[in-house]
């Protein structure tokens, strides 16, 4: 399927305003540029809408880029939806599309979504070569008759509110302040696979979660989780790291779901990360790790009982 075909959306148009970008983790950034996206098109009686990639440009441009998304695709897809917009379009970023210029893409939008106003970041490029900023974009929206919104980077105290920023701080196992900034917690979602089954041996059964390896992953330690299966919350105790103790080698994320015993093997696993309660260490006896599993346990067990892993 061809760009021009994937830019049709199932959906009668008053003509549009867009906003075009990766939205990584769809952060209170981005929802601030969809919220005044929305406002505009409202005001001048059209459609707001968003155009996003199915994979990232970096791979195109660079192929030793490695992705370390903050979200599923589907699950940003459904982020997207939930800013309230009309639309969400979703693109195959490949060499085609990285060798058209601003104004043919622009051009695109226009004749396939009607789009009448365009509202970006200050810090917004496109086109070959990322050859059309802001200025450039003032320009071509006289050419081809779209007005161009500029909005103001939404701000976490001194801290712009960005993709990298969050990135950086769940890399460092900073998984509260990466949670403010996306405005929810910071989860990692996947199937419940079959362990070592140490934690079982050491009377800790653990629920093995396999990750994509494009997602982001926090910094190896013991993390206060909620684990949601079918709907159904639970405190919950997550390590994420090599299980140096053993010998380990392999990252792994596993979680002990505190007074649960059902067989989930095979079902989908959501882990939502609280706060970091400690890094990870590697213990000179088996009984010594026990003990600190139990302390563990302890500090999730005061979390929930205050109602901070609500």
């Amino acid at each position: 399927m061809g760009l021009s075909e994937e830019l049709n959306i199932e959906k009668d148009l008053r003509d549009s305003f867009i906003t075009i970008g990766v939205f990584d983790g769809v952060h209170l950034g981005h929802k601030h540029l969809a919220k005044k996206l929305i406002e505009s098109a409202m005001k001048n009686g059209k459609s707001p809408g968003i155009v996003t990639f199915k994979n990232h440009p970096a791979a195109v441009i660079n192929p030793r880029f490695q992705p370390n998304f903050l979200t599923s695709f589907e699950a940003k897809m459904d982020l997207l939806k939930d800013t309230g917009v009309d639309f969400v379009s979703a693109i195959t970023f490949d060499q085609e599309v990285a060798d058209l210029t601003a104004k043919d893409f622009l051009g695109l939008l226009k004749n396939r979504l009607g789009m009448k106003g365009l509202v970006v970041g200050p810090d917004f490029q496109m086109g070959k070569n990322r050859e059309a900023d802001t200025a450039r974009l003032a320009i071509l929206g006289s050419q081809l008759g779209f007005d161009l919104e500029v909005v103001d980077v939404k701000k976490n105290g001194r801290n712009q509110i960005r993709s990298t920023m969050i990135r950086s701080l769940i890399s460092n196992g900073d998984v509260k302040n990466a949670s403010v900034m996306l405005g929810r917690k910071f989860s990692l979602e996947g199937s419940v696979i079959t362990g070592m089954k140490r934690g079982k041996s050491l009377g800790f059964p653990t629920a093995n979660l396999k990750t994509n390896k494009d997602i982001a992953m926090p910094a190896n330690g013991i993390y206060a989780t909620v684990a949601t299966i079918a709907g159904d919350r639970y405190p919950a105790a997550t390590s994420v790291g090599t299980n140096p103790t053993f010998g380990g080698k392999e990252q792994t994320v596993e979680t002990y779901i505190l007074d649960f015993d059902k067989n989930i093997y095979g079902q989908s696993l959501s882990i939502s990360f609280y706060e970091k309660l400690r890094n990870e260490l590697t213990f000179n006896s088996v009984d010594n790790l026990i003990a600190q599993v139990k302390s563990d346990i302890v500090e999730v067990r005061k979390l929930n009982q205050s109602g901070e892993l609500q």
